[in-house]
């Protein structure tokens, strides 16, 4: 027998729709949507205080504990993607709350997207696909690119998931890499830098990804810049809060270093006209995981966190944060 309106369990869509997460819980479910936190306080107070989880669908959509507030009933926010900087997690775990991400299902894609930024970015493929473009190809040869991956070592900035799957393809391409984190990465035979100052020191190229947030706001600055020297290379496809922006377009006009690969921003969709206007950086609108099929398995795996938690049983990917017992 179907499920009745009052025994059904009220989630929350909060964010822009995509289909699965539109329609792709079952009839046991009642899915309410807010796009943005005025359309979440406008919602009538009965549905708010039904409403038991949020399917959070992209990190620039703030919850926070202002949010949590208005859902006396909440269990569960399911976050789409890796990153949940955006997400007040510790405060949700100090209220029984618990907040799940969708690791893993991108990890190759953005791994591919990185290695592909790095290339085009070296090897100045967008600057060369305007020259044919332009017909300068059928007056002058293109020059030789000064940057390549021949030459380089590589020190990541992070060594979780993805950063490992990272550094696999700069391996089988025969470029070296080191990393850099707070403690060493369980498993990884790469040369790890405590310090980050320190292993810009020692190589030419830096590849971020790293999560958001306080712990890591800006600690790519001027002086690791400088320290990369006049062939660094940088290209991040974590956060563009890990980048101090300004000081990147210091060193990039100064020739500090020679290149940027760039996927997200300080303020995206906002990206600084002087990034625009260098022929020297590649910019892309945070696309890291942006293809079907994978988005389509992040979107599924939020609606399956939050399917098992409301069929009693533990969710899929936790964040540390909010640990679960008892299931």
């Amino acid at each position: 027998m179907a499920a009745t309106s009052s025994d059904k369990i009220d989630v929350l869509v909060y964010g822009p729709l995509r289909p699965i997460l539109e329609k792709g819980f079952p009839d046991s479910f009642n899915v309410h949507h807010a796009t943005t936190q005025a359309d979440l306080e406008a919602l009538p107070a009965d549905v708010k205080g039904r409403i038991r989880g949020i399917a959070v669908t992209f990190h620039t959509v703030k919850t926070d504990a202002a949010v949590m507030a208005m859902l006396p009933k909440l269990e569960m926010i399911a976050s789409f993607g890796v990153g949940y900087d955006h997400i007040a997690a510790s405060h949700a775990g100090q209220h029984g709350i618990i907040v799940t991400n969708t690791p893993d299902v991108l990890t190759e894609e953005v791994a591919d997207v990185a290695l592909g930024l790095l290339i085009a970015t070296c090897r100045e493929f967008i600057k060369a696909d305007r020259f044919v473009r332009s017909g300068e190809w059928s007056e002058k040869p293109y020059p030789l690119s000064v940057g390549s991956l021949r030459d380089r070592t590589v020190g990541m900035v992070g060594m979780g998931r993805i950063g490992q799957a990272i550094a696999r393809r700069l391996e089988a391409s025969l470029v070296p890499v080191v990393y850099h984190s707070r403690n060493p990465a369980a498993g990884v035979a790469n040369r790890h830098y405590p310090d980050l100052l320190q292993m810009a020191k020692d190589v030419d190229t830096l590849v971020v990804i790293v999560p958001g947030g306080a712990g890591t706001n800006r600690i790519v600055n001027a002086e690791v810049l400088k320290a990369l020297g006049p062939r660094g290379v940088v290209v991040n496809v974590a956060r563009g809060s890990v980048i101090d922006e300004q000081a990147l377009v210091e060193a990039l006009k100064s020739g500090t270093i020679l290149g940027a690969g760039l996927d997200v921003f300080e303020k995206e969709p906002a990206v600084p006209d002087e990034l625009k206007a260098m022929d020297n950086v590649v910019l892309l609108p945070h696309i890291g995981s942006a293809a079907i099929v994978t988005r389509n398995a992040m979107d599924q795996l939020v609606v399956d966190n939050l399917k098992v938690w409301f069929a009693g049983k533990p969710p899929l990917t936790p964040v540390p944060e909010t640990p679960v017992k008892g299931r």
